[in-house]
């Protein structure tokens, strides 16, 4: 399986979805977070794996 974390919750997939299938699948806007692998940055196309840790993190703009 695959672990997904987001903010505090934590939830387990199964491998071979895409990284935007995640995001989506947890109810969350594709745009809104970056998913992160061993602590670098993957795209949204990127296949999960079987043990991996996808971390969500959420993405905070502002301006004037």
């Amino acid at each position: 399986m695959v672990k997904v974390i987001y903010r505090d919750r934590t939830w387990e997939v199964k491998p071979g979805s895409t990284v935007r299938h995640v995001i989506e699948k947890a109810g969350l806007n594709p745009e809104s977070v970056l998913a992160l692998r061993d602590g670098r940055l993957v795209s949204e196309e990127t296949l999960t794996e079987e043990g991996q840790v996808i971390k969500l993190i959420a993405v905070v703009s502002g301006g004037w």
